[in-house]
C-alpha cells in the first residue's frame, strides 16, 4: 500500500513537473514573440514621443510663455490630430494582423493604400484648426499672450500632421508582419538628428521657435522617407506588390473600421487634453498648465513603453485570430498583462524616488518644479494604471471590437473622469491635483471595465468574426494582379 502510494506520488510529481515545464516553455516562447514586436515598438514610441518632449524642453529654456504655449498645442491640438490619425491607422492593426495570420499577404499592401486614402482625407479636414489656432484659443477664453504664441507654433505643426499620416500607417503595416525593427532604427536615428539640430538651431543660432520647430520637421520627415524606401525598395515582396486600383474598392468598410478605431483612441487621447485645457482657467494658469503638462509628459514617456505592448497585443491577438487559434490568443493576453504590470510596479517606485529632480529636465522654474513634485504620488499611481490599460486596448484592436471600447471610453472618461476632476479642481479647490485625481479615476474605471469585457469575451466567436471579415474583403492574387495591370495600362 505504501509502495503503491509512493509510486503514485512519484508519477503525479513527474506529471506535475512536465506540466510546469511545458507551461514555462509556452510562457518563454510567447514572451519572445511579444518582445520581438514590443521592443522595436517601444523604441519607436519613446524616440518619436521624445522628439515632441525634447522640443518642449528647448521651448522651456526659451521662455515660460513659449513652454506653456507649446504645452497647449502639443497636449491639446496635436493630441487632437494625433488621436484621429493614430486611431484611424489602428484599423490596419486589425486588418493587416489578421491577414498576416491567415497568410493573405497580398492583401496587406491593399489595406495600406486604402488606409492612406481614408486617413489623408480625414487629415485635410483638420487643417483649419491648425491655421486658426489663435482665434480659437481666444474664443474659449485663453490668455492673449499664450494664444498669440500658440498660434505661431501651430502653423509649424502642419508638416508634422502629414508625418503622422504616413509614418503611423506604415508602422502598423510593418509591425503586423514582424518587420518593425527597421522602424526602431529609423526612429532612433531621427531622434539623434533632432537633438543635434535643436541644439544647433536654438542654442547656437538662437533661432527661437522657428529653430525648434524646424528641427522637428526635418528629423521626423527623415524617418518617413526611410520607411518609404524600405517598403518600396523590395524589402516587403509578399505584402507590397505596388500601387493598385484595388485600393479604391471596399473603401467604406475600411473607413467605418477606421472611424471606430479613431473614436476609440481619440476619446482616450483627448481626455488628457481636455483636462489640461481646464487647467488653463485656473488663477495661475501658466504654472498650472506647465506643471500638469510636465507630469503628463513624464507619465506618457512610461506609457510609450506600455504602448509598445499595446502593439504586441494587437498583433499577437490579430495573428492568432487570423490563424483560428482562440486559446493562443487568450494565452498571449495573460502573458502580456503579467509583463506590463511588472514593469508598471518598477516605474511607480522610480517616480516616487526621483520626484524632486525630474521636473528640471523640462523647466528652470523652481515654482513649476515644486508643483510637479506635489503630484508625485498621483504620478506613481498613473504608472500602475498605464501598465494595464494599453494592453487591453491592444486586445480590442486585434480583435476588431473598437466600437465597444469607444463607448467604454466615452462613459468612463467624459461622464465620470472629467466631472470628478472639475469638482475636485474647482469646487474642492485642489486645482491641478484635483484635475489629476479626476483623470486617474476615469482611467481606473476604464481599466476595470475593459478587464471585465476581456474576461467575458467569447474568443471562438472572435475567430469566426475574423474569418468572415477576411473572406468578405479578400481579393484573389490573380484578381489583384489583373487590377494592378489594368491600372498600369491606363497610366500608359
Amino acid at each position: 500500500m505504501d509502495e503503491s502510494g509512493t509510486l503514485e506520488d512519484k508519477l503525479l510529481g513527474r506529471e506535475s513537473k512536465d506540466v510546469n515545464k511545458d507551461l514555462k516553455l509556452r510562457v518563454w516562447n510567447e514572451s519572445k514573440k511579444l518582445w520581438r514586436i514590443a521592443s522595436p515598438a517601444i523604441i519607436t514610441r519613446i524616440t518619436t514621443y521624445g522628439i515632441l518632449v525634447a522640443t518642449q524642453s528647448f521651448m522651456g529654456h526659451i521662455g515660460e510663455t513659449e513652454l506653456a504655449s507649446y504645452a497647449v498645442i502639443q497636449i491639446f491640438l496635436v493630441r487632437f490630430a494625433n488621436g484621429i490619425v493614430f486611431g484611424m491607422s489602428s484599423a490596419l492593426e486589425t486588418l493587416c494582423g489578421q491577414a498576416f495570420g491567415a497568410k493573405q499577404y497580398h492583401m496587406m499592401g491593399i489595406y495600406l493604400q486604402r488606409s492612406w486614402i481614408v486617413v489623408l482625407c480625414s487629415s485635410a479636414i483638420l487643417l483649419p484648426v491648425f491655421i486658426f489656432t489663435s482665434p480659437l484659443l481666444r474664443l474659449i477664453g485663453q490668455e492673449e499672450e499664450l494664444s498669440e504664441v500658440a498660434g505661431k507654433i501651430s502653423i509649424w505643426f502642419i508638416p508634422i500632421l502629414y508625418y503622422f499620416v504616413f509614418s503611423m500607417t506604415m508602422q502598423k503595416f510593418l509591425q503586423a508582419q514582424l518587420k518593425n525593427i527597421i522602424i526602431g532604427w529609423l526612429s532612433s536615428a531621427s531622434f539623434v538628428i533632432h537633438l543635434i539640430l535643436s541644439w544647433l538651431f536654438v542654442y547656437k543660432l538662437s533661432l527661437g521657435i522657428p529653430g525648434a520647430m524646424g528641427a522637428m520637421i526635418i528629423s521626423t520627415w527623415t524617418m518617413v522617407i526611410g520607411e518609404f524606401v524600405y517598403i518600396f525598395g523590395g524589402w516587403c515582396p509578399e505584402s507590397w506588390t505596388g500601387f493598385s486600383m484595388s485600393a479604391f474598392t471596399d473603401i467604406w468598410p475600411v473607413a467605418k473600421l477606421s472611424l471606430s478605431s479613431g473614436v476609440m483612441i481619440c476619446l482616450e487621447l483627448w481626455y488628457n487634453a481636455v483636462l489640461v485645457l481646464f487647467a488653463g482657467y485656473m488663477k495661475n494658469a501658466t504654472i498650472a498648465i506647465s506643471a500638469f503638462s510636465i507630469c503628463l509628459n513624464i507619465s506618457t514617456w512610461q506609457l510609450m513603453i506600455c504602448i509598445g505592448f499595446l502593439s504586441a497585443a494587437s498583433v499577437r491577438v490579430a495573428n492568432e485570430l487570423g490563424r483560428g487559434d482562440a486559446e493562443a490568443a487568450k494565452f498571449s493576453i495573460i502573458v502580456n498583462l503579467s509583463t506590463t504590470v511588472s514593469l508598471g510596479v518598477v516605474f511607480s517606485v522610480l517616480f516616487l524616488v526621483f520626484n524632486h529632480v525630474i521636473a528640471y529636465a523640462f523647466t528652470s522654474s523652481t515654482e513649476v518644479a515644486k508643483a510637479v513634485s506635489s503630484l508625485a504620488s498621483l504620478l506613481s499611481l498613473a504608472a500602475l494604471l498605464n501598465s494595464i490599460q494599453p494592453v487591453l486596448s491592444g486586445v480590442a484592436v486585434g480583435a476588431g471590437y473598437q466600437t465597444v471600447v469607444a463607448y467604454v471610453n466615452l462613459g468612463c472618461y467624459y461622464l465620470a473622469g472629467i466631472p470628478i476632476g472639475l469638482l475636485l479642481g474647482y469646487v474642492a479647490k485642489l486645482e491641478a491635483m484635483g484635475i489629476w485625481i479626476g483623470m486617474l479615476c476615469g482611467i481606473a474605471l476604464q481599466t476595470l471595465v475593459l478587464l471585465w469585457i476581456t474576461w467575458r469575451t467569447d474568443w471562438n466567436a472572435q475567430v469566426e468574426r475574423a474569418s468572415q471579415r477576411l473572406n468578405k474583403w479578400l481579393l484573389a492574387p490573380s484578381e489583384e494582379k489583373t487590377s494592378h495591370a489594368s491600372s498600369d495600362d491606363r497610366l500608359v
